[in-house]
This record gives structure tokens, sequence and C-alpha cells, in this order.
């Protein structure tokens, strides 16, 4: 077991704790499948609102938070059954805009895992007006139900009234909704060739500037982030901090970077080349390689 989630496992009942931990192995990093959730409320006597309300510690655990100390673990359940873990995470000595709300993170993670759909988030602190406004750009965003503790299910459209979202912009298929992206790039690479795929998937609906992070490890493994934009563009999730908090959440360290791209289309409105070196030079002494792809 992982030795980040040793306090977090104390917070729990052990008829839970007891069963969880074969789960939390080296290779976790914060998805159960529908079967697995199934097990587990088996075995806890607990049902599915309890389960994950009491799950949210171990989320929390991975969290990175040097600047707040504030440590926040969201979980999000996908259309499949299945759910994710995130947390929030920080930049040691960086701006704030560098950081990565919890909310953010379990969204993102069913987003790279291959979820269409969001339908319920809980989450340990109430969402921040940042993470309503990047929820409202999901599909069907309004209805997501939010789960707090001590306090009874409510649908996004409760926590954000009068939200602005994408229809307002007139984009038609929001965030999580399948859609993907001409790209092309003749490449021998394995980094370009898994970049393209997922610039290929990124959602830029108001600046065309598709585009997707790749990292590489000293052990050859890679992390992946797409750019998600938002109607209100300072939600907007930029794919180097989408690849940074997978890395995170899978329990790798940021120096352990070996390599590392951001693929952009050449049509986009603006270029995320300055954001994704900040952040990057924030954590790692690598350069980022710089990759512009064109539409087909």
């Amino acid at each position: 077991m992982q030795d980040r989630f040793l306090n977090s496992l104390q917070q729990l009942p052990s008829s839970l704790s007891t069963v969880l931990v074969p789960l939390l192995g080296k290779d976790f990093a914060g998805h159960f499948d529908a079967q697995q959730l199934a097990h587990l409320q088996h075995a806890s006597g607990m049902d599915e609102s309890q389960l994950l309300s009491a799950l949210l510690p171990i989320a929390a655990a991975m969290s990175l938070a040097p600047v707040s100390d504030f440590y926040v673990g969201a979980i999000a359940k996908g259309q499949s059954g299945a759910v994710y873990m995130g947390a929030n995470m920080e930049l040691a000595g960086e701006a704030l805009c560098h950081s990565v709300h919890a909310e953010q993170n379990a969204i993102s993670h069913a987003w790279l895992c291959g979820e269409v759909q969001v339908t319920d988030i809980w989450v340990n602190a109430s969402p921040c007006g940042h993470c309503r406004q990047f929820m409202n750009e999901l599909v069907a965003g309004g209805n997501i139900c939010i789960h707090l503790p001590q306090q009874p299910p409510a649908t996004l459209t409760h926590y954000l009234p009068y939200g602005f979202g994408p229809k307002d912009l007139g984009v038609v298929l929001p965030l999580l909704a399948k859609q993907q992206v001409e790209l092309t790039l003749e490449s021998s690479d394995p980094m370009v060739i898994e970049g393209l795929d997922h610039a290929s998937l990124s959602y830029a609906p108001y600046s065309q500037s598709y585009s997707a992070v790749v990292l590489e490890m000293v052990d050859g493994v890679t992390f992946c982030g797409r750019y998600a934009e938002n109607a209100a563009f300072n939600p907007s999730m930029m794919p180097m901090q989408m690849a940074l908090a997978s890395l995170i959440r899978h329990n790798r360290d940021f120096s352990d970077i070996k390599r590392a791209m951001l693929l952009e289309s050449s049509a986009g409105k603006l270029s995320l080349v300055d954001m994704s070196m900040d952040a990057l030079h924030a954590v790692a002494n690598v350069e980022l390689e710089y990759v512009v792809v064109a539409p087909l």
C-alpha cells in the first residue's frame, strides 16, 4: 500500500479500511470501476453516497498544496458507473493561476479515461465559483449532483443559478461530449503520436487552439493532458496542469520527468507555450519541446 494513504485510512470505519487496503497498491491512482465500487459497498455495508463520502480522505491524500496547506479531495462518478478521484494541486512559488482544483482534477481524470458524462461529484469542501463554472461546461452540467459533508445532495443549478455556459456562446458540443479534430503530422516519435491523439480530443471551441502535453518519465511511462476551455475563459484547464496532476495522482515525482512536449494546432487563436513552460520549469529542469501541428 502507498504510504500517502496511511493517515487517511485511520479516518475510515474499519469495515471499509480492511477491504480497501488491498486496492491501494503501488499502481492505484484514484480509480474504481463499477464492479470494485459494488464490492466496497457490500463489504462496508454502506450505500454509494455514504461510501464515496467516506472515501474523500483517500482522494485528499493525493493533494499537493504547498501554498494553501488546504487539502481538498473530490470524486467524480462517470456515466459508466466508475468513479475517479482528484485533489487540488499547487505549484510552489508560482502564481495561483497554475493551480488545479480538486473538482477539475477528478473531472479531467474521468475524461482521460474515456467518460462522456459525469453524473455526480463528491467533494469535502463546497465548490468555489471557479469549479462551479468549470462543471457548467460539461455535458448536462446543470444536472450534476453535488454531494457535500452534512449537506443534502443538490444539482449544480442549485449552486450556480443563472449560469453562463457553452450554449451562450453558440457551442453545441460541451466538454466530455464525443468529438474529435483531425490533426496531422508525420512522425515516428511515440511522444508525438500520443500527443496528436490527445490534442485531437482536446476541447477548444472558443480559440480553436487544440493542444496536448505529453510528459515522459525516466522509466518511459508517459502522462498526458488535454486543453479544456471554458465559456468564462479563466476556468479553462491547461494541458500541462492536467498532465502534472495525472502524474501526482499516480504517485510519481516531478524530478523523474525526462521529456516534456506541447503539441498545438497552427490554426489556433492563441498559444499555450509560455504558460506551459512556466509550469514545467517550476517543477522540473527539463526544456519544453514545442510541436505545431496542422489541422486537416
